[in-house]
This record gives structure tokens, sequence and C-alpha cells, in this order.
């Protein structure tokens, strides 16, 4: 049996998450901003709260598209409000309409992709986690995303959410050092 990170539960869409994606190097613009909406959304909650809900909220977002989420009504507020497979908290939803402007916004003069790698000197920072208690929140680099992107008007993207950001897409490798994904 393959060793796996600590907070790793039984969940088949969390050992297929932490097996396939998270901690991979991440530079699809698309695929990084779905994880950072998802990342939002998962405020004050589990990473298992929201992978169980992924899908669900694939079709309600119309698969994390900027150009559609941005230009998102009230009449679609009301209908994300609604939908029981997704969070339902205003202020989220609301936070990923803005955040999807905002992103439009930066793309139109670097892409997303080498905006965030930049925090990281385009570099995967590699820690040496053994146990849970080893985790860290946030990071000086985390900080300064936070503090970046709330200067760009980006909303909920706080330093842990920034954190828990560079971790899914592989910004940061937080692999506990006997996961057999650490040296991948």
């Amino acid at each position: 049996m393959q060793k796996r990170c600590p907070w790793v539960n039984d969940n088949p869409l969390m050992i297929e998450y932490h097996d396939k994606e998270w901690g991979t190097p991440l530079k699809d613009d698309n695929k990084l901003f779905e994880y950072l909406i998802l990342d939002a959304f998962q405020a004050g909650l589990s990473w298992n709260t929201i992978i169980n809900k992924r899908e669900n909220f694939r079709k309600a977002f119309d698969n994390f598209n900027a150009e559609k989420i941005s230009k998102y009504t009230q009449a679609d507020i009301n209908r994300l409000m609604n939908d029981s497979g997704i969070i339902r908290n205003k202020l989220k939803i609301e936070s990923a309409i803005i955040n999807a402007k905002q992103f439009l916004e930066l793309k139109k003069s670097i892409s997303f992709s080498n905006y965030i790698w930049s925090f990281v000197n385009n570099k995967t920072i590699n820690n040496n986690v053994k146990e849970i208690k080893d985790y860290q929140s946030k990071s000086n680099e985390s900080d300064k995303m936070s503090k970046d992107l709330k200067e760009k008007g980006f909303k909920f993207v706080g330093s842990t959410i920034c954190y828990a950001f560079m971790q899914a897409s592989g910004l940061v490798n937080d692999h506990s050092i006997d996961c057999f994904r650490k040296s991948k």
C-alpha cells in the first residue's frame, strides 16, 4: 500500500485529488483560476467538503470559465444561492464574480501563471513535512501574494487561502517526506 500525506482520508475523490493533482506544478491559467475559486470557497470548511462538491461547482460556475463568470448578474447570484450542490455563501459567490473580472484584467498584461509563479521565483518551494502538525497555514510568499491580489481587487484571498492555493497548484510541495508523491 502506498504511503500518502497524513491529511488524506479514505474518500476516493480525496485520494484521487492527492494522487493526481495536489502539489503538481500547474501552469494552466484556467485551472489556476479554478483552484483559486475553490480555495476561496473552502475558507472555514474542510477540503473534503469542497472535493465532494467539485463537480457541482464546475456545473454551477460554467466550468470555471472566467469570461462567463465575469458577466454573472443578480439572477446568476440568485441561481447559485439556491443551488444545494455548492457552498451557498453570498460573499463567496460574489467574490468569484469579482475575481473573474480581476483575473481577466490581470491577464491583459501578464499570464496568470507567470504572475502567480513570480511569488516563488518560478520554482517550487519544497518543505519537509513529517506529520500533520508540521503543515503551515501561510508563508512569507503567501502573505505577499495575498497582499498583491487584494491590491489588484481580488476578494477572499487571505494569506491562508493563498497558501492552500500554492499547495494545490504546486508552488509549494508539502507532500510529507514519506508520501509516494514527495519526489514527483
